[in-house]
């Protein structure tokens, strides 16, 4: 499964790591979620390809930023 990794701003703690896994985690197709508080970023893997817009709905749903893919 390919994976993607995603900057994200604005995340300061646990809370906020928990909220960003949990919406992404959320998007049909999302198997494996990641967030990495220190680097700013949330990496997933799907079984099926996510479109940039759905991230971006699900890190803006846990209160967050999304930036471009890397």
């Amino acid at each position: 499964m390919p994976t993607t990794t995603y900057p994200v701003t604005g995340m300061t703690c646990g809370h906020c790591v928990t909220a960003v896994t949990t919406e992404v985690a959320a998007i049909p197709g999302v198997t494996d979620v990641n967030v990495d508080l220190a680097a700013g970023t949330v990496t997933f893997s799907a079984t099926e390809p996510v479109d940039r817009e759905t991230v971006r709905a699900a890190v803006d749903e846990a209160g967050y930023e999304l930036g471009a893919a890397s």
